[in-house]
């Protein structure tokens, strides 16, 4: 019979260091499909390089990660189809339209969407109407709630976040806690950091860098 929640992502005993201090070692976790993990730990334990690890844009100083029992440094295409990973700081660029800078994120995982289905994700988002307005006018909410428009568009598996409610006001942390549970209920997963809570009625899985 057929494993239910397959494994979608393994980590087996990841070590990193910074500025020769080890952050953390011999981490080993596992995220199955629908399930939702909280990273841990106090400032500079080191959440943000794990998640830079998780995604690919950082290599481990020993250690590996596995995308469905694949190294995701041999399964990068399949990987990067299935994964989309948002940091601390909105990637937003100032000169463009909320518009343009969701074709362009898109354009990072060469995906075509039509323009109804974008217009549906800014509407939800709470940006119906700032399609032509550009970033520099954005206040740091509407520019996150543009990432999250794309996250609603990107057809990514698993969302790997990085303290996805900075900037978000009330309406904004309940949308990102609805997005999620979404997310989850359909399937997929995600890895997230944060301060401020996440009052999400689901069981997380959780990891605490703080005891590695």
């Amino acid at each position: 019979m057929p494993d239910p929640t397959p494994s979608l992502l393994t980590t087996d005993k990841l070590e990193c260091t910074r500025d020769d201090r080890l952050l953390f070692s011999e981490l080993s976790f596992q995220l199955n499909a629908g399930e939702v993990l909280q990273i841990e730990g106090p400032n500079g334990s080191g959440k943000t390089s794990l998640l830079r690890i998780l995604s690919g844009l950082r290599r481990a100083d020993s250690g590996s990660v596995k995308w469905q029992h694949k190294d995701i440094l041999h399964a990068r295409d399949d990987y990067y189809a299935n994964m989309v990973y948002i940091g601390h700081l909105p990637c937003i660029k100032n000169d463009l339209t909320t518009l343009e800078n969701i074709r362009v994120l898109l354009d990072t995982r060469s995906q075509a969407v039509a323009a109804d289905q974008v217009e549906l994700a800014l509407s939800r988002v709470g940006l119906a109407g700032f399609e032509d307005v550009t970033g520099k006018a954005l206040s740091s909410g509407q520019r996150r709630r543009v990432l999250l428009a794309f996250l609603l568009l990107a057809d990514a598996l698993l969302w790997i976040l990085d303290e996805p409610l900075t900037a978000l006001d009330v309406k904004g942390v309940d949308l990102m806690e609805s997005m999620i549970l979404e997310h989850r209920d359909n399937g997929g997963s995600v890895i997230f950091t944060t301060h401020h809570g996440m009052r999400l009625p689901c069981e997380m899985k959780t990891v605490d860098l703080s005891r590695c």
